[in-house]
């Protein structure tokens, strides 16, 4: 067997064809994990988008995605294949899914492996009870047809299938772990980032991924590198790394500064002491102003975004200046970006969405007021997503750009 064959080894001893992906057999997998080691970039590009359709679609796993696994963390450890970088990406998306659903605080593994086993447990009559109880509980119409519709999609067998196939999938990234943590010290500094990438999602391996992490902060020199193990270490660590990371909120590099403040924001650096505290918001604030350049692979590549978000654990000693801040991040975005920095701003003014929804725009106070005319200051491309609608929606705001303007006692436009 060749080398560049090797990481394809027992590919065809798989019963591809009795596993299912979201299209249902996965009888194409193979040829297209045969793609990704061809000479032909097009031929790659083709496959890569295809197994993110199939194994990935839309963030669901499947049975067949546990199973190519092995074959992909092998072409990673290839270093005679191109585009292993990729290969990383797509490893962690089907370990995790899509990382925002865990930031800013990491991923709660053990609390994902509860969720599984009660779900397992449960008798699916209980849960359909349940689901009744959640429709008559609507406090309106259009809020009880939502419920309606959900209840009415419930198939718990379905449902204990994707549960069962997610946490499988990500199951079989950790066994990989150990070995491909090694690429931390690989000649590609992109496959060094999209490692230390891959580790911050495997808190039962940090153990071992954490030492070899902090090793990275001492001798790499490429910032996006340094940025993401620091960004790692910090969804990983506990408290005690606070003065481990510190230093690095005073680095050359923003992007670097960037996620020394994420980390610490996270490890709760807030509480520690004054000076740490400051520059974390300092930081913070001056990347919902101007994102350093892309470079790390956390959020999508969306600084500003997963800035707010670390801007919410600052919200019991900073709630005043975190939320100036997000606010006028807000104002520099556009569409789909303006997401998660809207939620941010959301939760920061008025805390968790209640039933109730927001009094008369005069009863707010002045930071809370500009956040609703910033909303509504929002351009057209932002507004014009039903996701955009929901997030207001939650919060009791009104879901068109001109009714909150109204609200807000702003001008027609």
């Amino acid at each position: 067997m060749t080398e560049i064959n090797a990481p394809l080894a027992g590919l065809d001893a798989i019963g591809w064809s009795e596993l299912e992906h979201a299209y249902g057999p996965a009888d194409d997998v193979p040829g297209q994990l045969r793609a990704l080691c061809a000479e032909d970039a097009e031929a790659r590009r083709e496959a890569l988008h295809a197994l993110y359709g199939n194994i990935f679609h839309q963030g669901s796993r499947y049975p067949a995605s546990a199973a190519a696994v092995p074959f992909l963390a092998r072409m990673a450890a290839d270093v005679t294949l191109h585009d292993r970088t990729e290969h990383l990406e797509l490893l962690a998306a089907l370990a995790i899914g899509y990382d925002e659903a865990h930031l800013p605080v990491g991923l709660d593994i053990a609390g994902w492996r509860r969720e599984a086993a009660e779900f397992r447990g449960q008798d699916p009559e209980e849960i359909r009870a349940e689901y009744d109880a959640w429709v008559e509980a609507a406090t309106d119409e259009g809020e009880r047809r939502v419920r309606e519709m959900r209840r009415a999609m419930f198939d718990h067998a379905q449902q204990l299938e994707a549960v069962e196939a997610e946490l499988g999938a990500y199951d079989a990234v950790r066994s990989e772990v150990p070995v491909l943590s090694a690429l931390l010290g690989d000649d590609d500094p992109d496959v060094r980032a999209a490692t230390a990438y891959l580790l911050a999602w495997f808190p039962e391996e940090a153990g071992d991924t954490l030492p070899r992490l902090l090793d990275v902060l001492d001798g790499e020199t490429e910032p996006a590198v340094v940025a993401t193990a620091l960004v790692s270490a910090g969804l990983l660590g506990d408290a005690g790394l606070v003065q481990r990371l510190t230093p690095f909120l005073t680095d050359g590099e923003p992007v670097v500064r960037w996620a020394a403040a994420t980390a610490l924001a996270r490890l709760g650096a807030t509480g520690a002491e004054h000076a740490v505290s400051a520059g974390v918001l300092a930081e913070l604030a001056a990347t919902e102003a101007e994102p350093p350049g892309a470079g790390v692979l956390f959020h999508e590549g969306d600084l500003r975004g997963y800035a707010a978000t670390s801007l919410t654990l600052l919200a019991d000693r900073f709630p005043e200046e975190a939320l100036d801040a997000v606010t006028d991040g807000l104002s520099a975005t556009s569409g789909p970006a303006g997401f998660p920095v809207a939620m941010a701003a959301l939760r920061l003014a008025f805390g968790e969405p209640g039933p109730d929804g927001l009094p008369e725009f005069e009863e707010l106070d002045e930071r809370q007021q500009r956040l609703i005319r910033t909303l509504g200051s929002l351009d057209a491309d932002t507004w014009r997503w039903a996701n955009f609608w929901e997030i207001v929606r939650r919060w009791g705001l009104p879901q068109q750009r001109e009714a909150i303007r109204a609200y807000a006692g702003m001008p027609e436009e």
